[in-house]
Order: structure tokens, then sequence, then C-alpha cells
């Protein structure tokens, strides 16, 4: 029986697939599973008997990683699972800045005890007039699973789109819509645009990318909006960027002092995920992940180990061996069952920068010995039988 804990309500509609060899747990020191969305994990214990936590949502921010990695936990997240949610969200905020609806929308309920409300708005319309969003140019940074869904849809709306992204994978380019724009470095995309888009990760690398620097190569009266994270950006840079006029609107899906009430900024209380089906998106996608892991050992989606599968595994006993990735460790691995007399019928190693994952299915059951042996071979952070 898997015992999994829930620190965040999930949607049913992903608990229930769940079969009866699991059982939900209130008590976190004793699940084999964690399911979370925003909970911070940082602060927690990490249960001795812990093996997996799936996250049902795409940012993992809230999830201690490398710790986790170091005591053979493999997280995961669901990617993909709540792209069209944003997209739509990314498509209001650039239609919220190209034309003034939240303030004509103010004036009309401050305006409600006018009886000439209809006369008054005819001559109060013009100071909310804003511009059309078809044939303008739509710079999308990172090409993901919700970089190509809006730059997809932005084509289809009659927007000149540009897209960057120097790890596009071959399925995003599947993907991506013939007529967009594919430039090779992002300054293309400040100098040509007059919206740029965000949809990367937040990395050492991408950290506040929207600064005073990048925002001097843009266009003047530029549209920025981030629906990733709110550290791409500078936001006092950004700030600065809207007094001089060198950005006409900032729309971000993060509320914070910085940018809260700030002339010239639409702030959404992070919104972008939150729809009823992208939370039954993400928990169908969270409880198959874990499901698979712990049954079978395989990895799908994880952000601190690689990606890894066997399928089901039809032999007497499967080993998953978590362990740094150093030189001559498979060669101790095979060792220790060879010794034993126990033959190796398959085999998988994967690796994840300073991580690796190791799967060995074997004829014979694995045993108490052999497991001891395979936990004292330096660089090993855990082995688990899976069967």
């Amino acid at each position: 029986m898997y015992k999994i804990n829930c620190l965040n309500p999930i949607a049913d509609v992903g608990l229930k697939n769940f079969s009866d060899k699991y059982q939900i747990t209130a008590d976190v020191q004793e699940a084999d599973g964690i399911l979370v969305r925003s909970a911070s994990m940082h602060e927690m214990e990490i249960p001795a008997g812990l093996l997996a936590v799936a996250r049902a949502g795409a940012g993992v921010n809230n999830i201690p990683l490398d710790k986790c990695a170091e005591k053979g936990v493999v997280v995961f997240n669901t990617p993909g699972a709540n792209a069209n949610g944003v997209k739509e969200l990314v498509l209001a905020g650039m239609l919220l800045a190209a034309r003034d609806v939240i303030g004509g929308i103010d004036w009309v309920k401050a305006s409600a005890g006018n009886a000439d409300i209809a006369k008054a708005a005819e001559k109060e319309k013009k100071n909310f007039a804003g511009t059309e969003i078809m044939g303008k140019k739509l710079g999308v940074i990172g090409l993901g699973a919700i970089g190509v869904k809006v730059a997809n849809a932005a084509v289809s709306l009659g927007m000149d789109v540009y897209g960057y992204d120097p790890y596009l994978s071959v399925n995003a380019a599947w993907n991506l819509s013939r007529s967009v724009k594919h430039v090779l470095n992002v300054d293309d995309i400040y100098a040509a645009c007059d919206y740029i888009t965000i949809h990367v990760p937040l990395l050492d690398s991408t950290k506040g990318m929207i600064n005073a620097v990048s925002i001097a190569k843009m266009k003047e009266g530029v549209v920025l909006l981030n629906f990733a994270r709110d550290l791409l950006a500078n936001e006092t840079d950004v700030l600065e960027g809207l007094q001089s006029g060198k950005i006409a609107r900032y729309v971000s899906d993060f509320p914070n002092p910085t940018t809260a009430g700030q002339k010239g900024c639409i702030v959404i209380p992070h919104l972008g995920a939150s729809t009823e089906e992208s939370e039954d998106n993400c928990a169908v996608m969270a409880v198959e992940e874990i499901m698979d892991y712990l049954e079978n050992g395989n990895i799908r989606n994880s952000v601190n180990y690689p990606a890894c599968d066997m399928g089901v595994c039809a032999k007497a006993g499967r080993v998953a061996i978590f362990h740094k990735n150093i030189p001559n460790l498979i060669t101790q691995f095979t060792a220790a069952f060879g010794v034993k007399g126990i033959n190796i019928s398959d085999m998988t190693n994967k690796s994840r920068g300073e991580v690796a994952y190791t799967m060995i299915d074997v004829e014979s059951a694995p045993t108490a010995e052999i497991i001891q042996a395979l936990e004292k071979i330096e660089g090993v952070f855990r082995v688990r039988v899976v069967k």
C-alpha cells in the first residue's frame, strides 16, 4: 500500500485515478509520495521514507530540489497541463494593455448614479480609446508548452509573431505555426516588437533578464507581458521605463509591492493557471506521474532527475539506484549482482548534471544483502527495490 499526502487541495478528478494500492494520508511523515501545488516545502523536514513529490503545476520554486535529489526523492511537475489557461490570460493581458478597458469599466462604476450615463459615455469614451493588436509585432521569448500556444494564437489573431528559444525542442518545433519567425538573437525581438511576452523558467541565467540594458534596446512604447515569474524582470527598471514612456504598459500575473497600484502596471493576482480545466489537468498528470514512478520506477517530467522509462517490469525484480554522475559506478553495480549469481536481464542509466539514475531488471529477486552492498558504494544516494 502506497501512502500519499496532499499538502494542498488536489482536484478529485486526479485523486480518483489512484487505484486501491493507494491511500491518502494526513500524516506527511508516513507518506511515500506528496502532491503539492503552492505550499512551501523549504522549511519542511523531508520524511525518511519519502520517494516522490509531484507538483500539480509547472513552477517548482516552492520545493528544495537539490535537497530532494541528494535524498533520492524524485520531484515531478506537470508541464503543459495548464498551458491553455495561461495562454488565454496572456491574450487577455495584451487586449487590456492595447485598449483601456479597465479605465472604462472604472468610469462606468464611478458614474453609476448618473441618469444620463449613456450620453456621458459617448463624450468620455475617447479617453479610453486604444489600438488593435492585429498587425502588431509580438515577440515570444521561450517556446515551451505555453509560448508555442501563445505564438500560434497570436498568429490566428493577425499578429506578426517572432519567437526566440535557443533550446527549442523537436516537439515544440512540430507544434509551432510556420508563420512564426524564429529568431536566433533575443535582441532582434527587443528591437522589432510592439509586444513582448516572456515564457522561460526562472534560472540564474534568466533572473532579471528584463532590465535597463534590455529595455534600452526595445521600441518606444513597448508593452511587456510577464506571466512566467516576476523575478525574470528587474521591476524597478521596468517602472523607470514606464515613467520615461519607453514602456507603455507592464502586464504581470505576480502582485508585489513594487508594481501593485503603479501607473502603467496591469497586475493580475496570479490567475494564469487558475481555471477548473488547468487544475484538473495538472492533478491528473501529477497522479499519473507519481503512480508510474512508485509502481515501475519510471521517471517522466522530473525537474531534479533524468527521464527514464523501462516500462512495466516483467522480470523477478527491479532495482532503482540514485547516485552521483561519476565514472565506474555502473561496473560496481553489475558486480554486486554478479558476485551473488543474479543475472541482469535489462538495465538503463541516465544522467542529469551531477546526478544519475540507474534501473536494473534482474531474473531473481534482489536480496537484502545485495541492496546493502549497493548502498555502501561511494557516490550512491539511495537504493530502492521497485519490485
